[in-house]
C-alpha cells in the first residue's frame, strides 16, 4: 500500500509538471513558434518519436514526476542561431511572453478545474456533525491511567449522560466540558465507554492541571467529525474554487514572505522527497479527498513560484522579455543565457541540498 501511495504521489507530481509543460507547448503552437523537444517525465527514456511535420521530439521517460518544453536557440552563447526563423528569439516579444506565461497559468488553471470539480462532486461544507471523544493515548501515571481507561476507546456516557457532539456552549466538546466542570470532592466520573465493539464503565477522578489550570485526566484524545454538505451549481462550484484557490495562494505568498524575511518555516519546507512523502501520508491518512486538496495547493504554489523573478524560472524570462518590450530593443543575448544558466545551477543547488536534508529527515 505504501508503494501505490508513492506512486499516486508521483503522479500527481506528474499531471502538474505535464500541464505546466503543456501550456508552454500549445502556446508556442497557437503562437507559431516552433518546439524542438517536449517530453515527460525524467530517467531512461522509453519512447521517443520526432513529428515529420513539425520537427518536435516527442519523449516518454521512466518516472512520470518531471518534462520539459524546449525550444530551438533557447539560452544559447554562441549565436549559431542568430538567423535561425526557428529560434525562439526570434519570434514576437508578445508571442514568446504568451508562451512563457502559460506554464504558471495552466497550474492555476489546473488547480481552478479541479476545485471546481471537487466542489460540483462532493458539494458544498455548510457545516460539521462532531461525535464522540476518542482516546489517541493515555499518559502514564495519569488519572486517565489508573481508572483504566486505554488507548483506542471511545468515550460514549459520562454519568449516564451521552456525550456525542457539542455542550451547550456550541464550543467545546461535552466530554471534555464535564472533565472540565468536575471539582474537588466530587464522585468520579462514571465512563462508559466503547472497547473493541463492547461497553465498559470505568471510574476516573479527574485532577487539576497547574500548568493549564484546569481539571484534566491525563488523555490525547481526537473527536470524530462528519462534515454537512449539500448540492452545489456549476456557478456556485466556480465560485468556491476561486476562493478556495484565492486562499491557497495567499497562504503561500504570506509563507514565501516570512521565509524570506525571518526564515519562518525553514525546517519545514523541503524538495521532492519531502513533497512526495507529505501526499503519501495525507492520502494513506485522510483518503482522495486529502489528494486532490494536495494536488490544488501545490499547483497553485507551482504557478506563484515559477512567476517569481528567479533566474532560470518563468518569471524571470518575462521580465527580460517585459524589458525588450518596453524599449524596443532585447538584452544582451549571453548576458540573459549566463543568467538563466546561473540562476538554473543555483537551483538544481538548493534542489540537492533539499534532497540531502529529507532524505536524512526520512531516517531520524
Amino acid at each position: 500500500m505504501t508503494i501505490f501511495f508513492v506512486l499516486a504521489a508521483l503522479l500527481l507530481l506528474g499531471i502538474m509538471v505535464m500541464v505546466h509543460e503543456c501550456g508552454h507547448f500549445f502556446a508556442a503552437r497557437l503562437t507559431g513558434i516552433p518546439v524542438k523537444g517536449f517530453g515527460i517525465g525524467f530517467g531512461p527514456k522509453l519512447l521517443s518519436k520526432v513529428s515529420s511535420k513539425t520537427g518536435t521530439e516527442y519523449v516518454w521517460r521512466l518516472i512520470p514526476a518531471g518534462g520539459y518544453c524546449s525550444f530551438y536557440g533557447e539560452d544559447e552563447t554562441d549565436g549559431k542561431s542568430k538567423d535561425d526563423p526557428r529560434a525562439l528569439h526570434n519570434h514576437a516579444v508578445w508571442k514568446r511572453f504568451l508562451t512563457i506565461a502559460m506554464g504558471p497559468v495552466m497550474n492555476f488553471v489546473l488547480a481552478l478545474v479541479v476545485a471546481c470539480g471537487f466542489f460540483l462532486v462532493m458539494g458544498e461544507v455548510t457545516g460539521v456533525d462532531y461525535g464522540y471523544v476518542r482516546i489517541e493515548s493515555v499518559n502514564p501515571g495519569s488519572a486517565a491511567k489508573e481508572g483504566g481507561l486505554l488507548a483506542g476507546d471511545k468515550i460514549i456516557l459520562i454519568n449516564g449522560e451521552d456525550m456525542k457532539g457539542l455542550a451547550g456552549d456550541g464550543e467545546s466538546f461535552k466530554a471534555l466540558s464535564m472533565i472540565d466542570a468536575f471539582r474537588e470532592g466530587d464522585k468520579p466520573l462514571k465512563m462508559t465507554v466503547e472497547r473493541d465493539g463492547n461497553a465498559a464503565d470505568v471510574f476516573v477522578t479527574p485532577r487539576m492541571d497547574a500548568a493549564e489550570g484546569r481539571m484534566m485526566v491525563g488523555i490525547t484524545c481526537l473527536i470524530e467529525a462528519e462534515s454537512i454538505t449539500q448540492k452545489c451549481s456549476l456557478f456556485r462550484a466556480a465560485k468556491l474554487s476561486l476562493d478556495y484557490c484565492f486562499t491557497t495562494a495567499t497562504l503561500v505568498l504570506d509563507a514565501l514572505k516570512g521565509l524570506v524575511t525571518t526564515g519562518e518555516g525553514l525546517d519545514e519546507t523541503g524538495g521532492p522527497v519531502r513533497i512526495i512523502e507529505t501526499i503519501t501520508t495525507a492520502t494513506r491518512d485522510y483518503g482522495f479527498a486529502a489528494y486532490v486538496e494536495m494536488l490544488i495547493a501545490i499547483s497553485v504554489n507551482l504557478g506563484l513560484m515559477n512567476l517569481l523573478p528567479i533566474p532560470g524560472l518563468d518569471g524571470s524570462r518575462m521580465v527580460f522579455l517585459a524589458i525588450e518590450g518596453i524599449f524596443r530593443r532585447p538584452v544582451n543575448r549571453n548576458v540573459e543565457a549566463y543568467i538563466h544558466m546561473a540562476g538554473f545551477v543555483f537551483l538544481i543547488g538548493v534542489l540537492i541540498f533539499f534532497t540531502y536534508r529529507d532524505i536524512l529527515h526520512l531516517f531520524r
